[in-house]
């Protein structure tokens, strides 16, 4: 019953209004899309946008293939929880735009190829070319999925949407819009999405700031922030076992961008796009510029619900299924008993604030002890309930104090996060399997065969996401899993590229069978949680370009 009573109340927070702009928002994106982007007359305009993109395209449509939904639901309740210490994770992006643009674009642009395993035959062999773009198919397909289904699964918690519904709906539009319209399409309403997330988070921004009690400006907020730890950016202590700080963002963020930005299709695609090498690399360098910015700008909002819930009470626990989940069990006396005794806490610090007592570290403590008792409980009364509300906070604040348009302003940023992204995979999976599987294999076909051919993988990509994403709820740990599936492989495939543009005297067979032993390394390292997911980039590539080396003197290849 109280389940359907917060399904109810969050449905009446969405008021017409709301409705009209998400609504208007998203056929916009879509139909504007397609009418732009309909008409291809080869496999050049389908898949490189026919080399027409301007370097601001190109910026922005690498900064929204990486901006997924889950980075704006997340993000900011990360900072909630945290503070400020996840920007360290982009620390080492900047000189990872650079070397790419140094190194990678001049190579891709003057053998003009579609994707960037194509290269790798042109340097080695058709093995090596095949196995990478596998290996990219694995974790760029599961990925997909993830990415339609993580923020689905928040939404549908919190607005009490049907989950398979919101999976179809999210799939149903990615994939009509870049099956017709391709990767002019992707860059086009690419553009527009960023438009609408930049929008949506400065205005939540300006809201928020708006909201604080009189007498409490941006300086103070910021005062309140950094006493409470949340404005503690940068961490020098060496801990390979550490997640986020300063130097696995600069050594395991740098392989992670490096990889990612130089060899994932779904991020080469956007830059390959460009209508010149120097377009190219300048739009790869607007990324490299404003990303750390952004990703800051982000926390910072973060950080400043952290400051609004000082003012106002804040839920016990912010993953509404849960609660309802655990007041409908046993627990649920022991859990209204907790509830009280921490709005008594918050009300406590509330006081202090506003008499200008800034010394909270007692009740800041005691409020943290109390949050983990309720995890305890929702663990001890619905096992399967996620106890990590992270992902719950920002979206929770959306709907019970942002204004009515704001609010489908702000649905509109997450739908199109998740559609942006979401578009560059299919797009790029459809361009690897047209390009390195089925054309490599089919050779001699006309161009209006390929072109079919792409949508035709488009659309099945586009199935296998839904698919995957509708029964997301059968694996644990998913979105999680997002942050660390890249990792796993990224590694390996950064050294057989490492190896193919500075290294030229090892060859083709030493270099697959050093990326197979790196990449079974890799894994193993994984599952026996070793290092943290991000060191696993620098392990994977430096592992495979020493066995490529000592392999190459194995084989004596010539």
């Amino acid at each position: 019953m109280d389940s359907l009573l917060f399904i109810h109340a969050n449905l009446q927070l969405m008021q017409l209004l709301d409705w009209i702009i998400l609504i208007a928002t998203l056929a916009f994106i879509v139909l504007y899309g397609v009418w732009k982007n309909r008409s291809h007359k080869n496999i050049n305009e389908y898949l490189k946008g026919g080399n027409q993109a301007r370097w601001w395209t190109v910026g922005l449509s690498v900064m929204a293939t990486q901006a997924s939904a889950i980075t704006f639901l997340s993000t900011p309740g990360q900072a909630y929880h945290d503070g400020m210490g996840f920007v360290q994770f982009y620390f080492g992006l900047p000189f990872a735009m650079l070397l790419i643009c140094l190194f990678f674009i001049p190579v891709y642009h003057k053998l003009k190829v579609y994707t960037a395993y194509e290269f790798l035959e042109n340097r080695f062999d058709l093995n090596v070319r095949t196995l990478t773009a596998i290996l990219f198919l694995v974790q760029r397909g599961l990925a997909a999925g993830i990415t339609i289904y993580a923020p689905s699964i928040i939404l549908s918690v919190v607005l009490g949407w049907d989950l398979k519904i919101l999976v179809l709906l999210v799939g149903v539009l990615v994939i009509s819009y870049t099956m017709i319209g391709g990767t002019k399409a992707v860059n086009v309403t690419q553009k527009q999405q960023m438009f609408i997330i930049f929008l949506g988070m400065f205005l939540a921004f300006g809201f928020i700031l708006n909201r604080f009690p009189e007498g409490i400006g941006f300086s103070k907020a910021l005062s309140i922030a950094g006493n409470a730890g949340k404005l503690n950016v940068i961490d020098f202590s060496i801990d390979l076992k550490s997640r986020y700080n300063f130097w696995s963002g600069l050594t395991g963020g740098l392989f992670l961008a490096l990889s990612y930005f130089g060899t994932d299709q779904s991020q080469v695609q956007r830059y390959l796009s460009g209508k010149s090498v120097k377009e190219s690399q300048m739009g790869l360098m607007m990324n490299g510029v404003l990303k750390v910015p952004m990703q800051f700008f982000i926390l910072l909002v973060g950080v400043m619900v952290f400051v609004f819930y000082q003012f106002e009470p804040a839920p016990l626990h912010f993953n509404p299924k849960a609660i309802a989940a655990v007041k409908n069990s046993p627990q649920a006396e022991a859990f209204n008993t907790l509830e009280i005794e921490n709005l008594a806490v918050q009300q406590k610090i509330k006081e202090a604030l506003l008499e200008g007592n800034t010394n909270l570290d007692q009740l800041s403590e005691q409020n943290k002890i109390q949050r983990q008792e309720a995890k305890e409980i929702i663990t001890k009364a619905a096992p399967q309930q996620e106890v990590n509300d992270k992902d719950y906070v920002f979206i929770s604040f959306i709907l019970k104090y942002l204004p009515s348009g704001l609010i489908g302003l702000l649905l509109a940023v997450i739908f199109s996060a998740a559609m942006s992204s979401t578009a560059s995979e299919l797009n790029a999976l459809a361009a690897t399997t047209t390009v390195d599987l089925y054309q490599r294999n089919n050779l001699g076909k006309s161009e209006a065969h390929y072109v079919k051919a792409s949508k035709a993988f488009t659309l099945l990509w586009g199935i296998i996401a839904i698919l995957f994403a509708s029964i997301g709820s059968l694996f644990e740990n998913l979105i999680q899993l997002v942050n660390i599936i890249g990792s796993v492989f990224y590694g390996t495939i950064l050294g057989v590229f490492l190896i193919a543009i500075f290294i030229k005297k090892v060859k083709g067979k030493a270099v697959f069978w050093a990326a197979i032993i790196s990449e079974t390394i890799i894994i193993l390292l994984f599952l026996m949680e070793v290092v943290s997911f991000l060191w696993l980039n620098v392990i994977g590539a430096l592992l495979t370009v020493s066995l490529g080396l000592i392999l190459q003197k194995l084989f004596n290849e010539s």
